[in-house]
């Protein structure tokens, strides 16, 4: 008998010289730019925001640590109270509207045959008008004594307002700015989501005898979910923020009875007018604190439902 032997081969294993980390200086050189610039204007104020909310420091003297009193201070001051309150009334009376009309033209829009592209101009124009130029024609809009609003009152018998001079006047009136400067912008975004729903299902929908409405409700607004996820979390992120508006409308005062004061114009107020950084870090800290909070409650509403299904 024959003994077969058999000849295993010897594994050879090729080493792989790993390349050390500066060998890949030329990539991380392209990148720094951006690393630089975001180290010097993005992460170092936050920081020093941070660090700035448990000092005082009037801008000129030395810096004083104060521990957590401006927080406790901060929740103890009725302005504070009042600032929230009323950013949150602006946010909820102008995303609203906004949002609602945006879809409610993007749906008209879409149907639109002829002048297009003229509608789609026309309804980006605010957006990229001078925010303050729009500010001084709302105030003019909303005059006492010679605005267009009183003006179209008075044609119907109506008695004139007093729009900056009363509080929900105030609010009516940044209201009103608001919804016009955005309304387009949310429109066009609309505009491009529906333009991506397939028009198989429509047809579809159709043949089953679907009206307009079931239509909307059935296959649009479903469609459209991420679409109005985001234009929901910019303008809460915006909303929050509002400052132009209010400031250049009723001045840094907030109007009568403070109505239009925001967070943000009352953090203004504290840093460049009273000259109290630390308190004015403090109230920063609060803003980021209450998009996060609405950010996350509207992720919650309009995304975290559709996954659990």
């Amino acid at each position: 008998m024959t003994a077969t032997a058999t000849v295993t081969r010897p594994t050879v294993t090729a080493a792989v010289p790993r390349r050390r980390i500066w060998s890949y200086w030329r990539f991380y050189l392209a990148l720094s730019p951006f690393y630089v610039l975001f180290a010097v204007f993005g992460l170092y104020p936050v920081l020093s925001t941070i660090v700035l909310a448990f000092q005082r420091w009037d801008g000129l003297s030395a810096r004083k640590f104060t521990g957590l009193s401006n927080f406790a201070f901060l929740v103890k001051d009725p302005t504070f109270w009042q600032a929230l309150e009323n950013t949150v009334v602006l946010f909820v009376m102008s995303t609203v509207p906004t949002l609602v009309l945006a879809l409610v033209l993007a749906v008209m829009l879409q149907s639109a045959v002829r002048f297009t592209n003229v509608y789609r101009i026309a309804y980006f124009i605010p957006n990229v008008t001078s925010l303050v130029a729009m500010a001084i024609f709302f105030s003019s809009i909303f005059s006492t004594n010679f605005g267009l609003v009183n003006a179209a009152l008075r044609s119907l018998g109506i008695p004139q307002q007093n729009w900056l001079g009363q509080p929900w006047g105030i609010k009516i009136a940044i209201t009103a700015m608001i919804v016009w400067q955005w309304v387009g912008y949310n429109t066009l975004i609309y505009l491009a989501g529906l333009q991506a729903i397939p028009r198989e299902q429509y047809e579809a929908a159709k043949v089953d005898g679907a009206g307009a409405v079931r239509t909307f409700f059935s296959i649009t607004l479903p469609q459209l979910r991420p679409v109005v996820l985001f234009t929901v979390m910019m303008s809460t992120i915006g909303g929050l923020q509002t400052f132009t508006e209010p400031q250049v409308m009723v001045g840094n005062s907030g109007g009568t009875g403070q109505s239009g004061m925001t967070v943000v114009m009352f953090f203004y107020r504290a840093a460049f007018l009273d000259n109290d950084y630390g308190y004015a870090a403090a109230i920063g800290l609060s803003i980021f604190v209450l998009v996060l909070l609405f950010t996350a409650i509207n992720w919650r509403i309009f995304r975290g439902r559709g996954e659990d299904r």
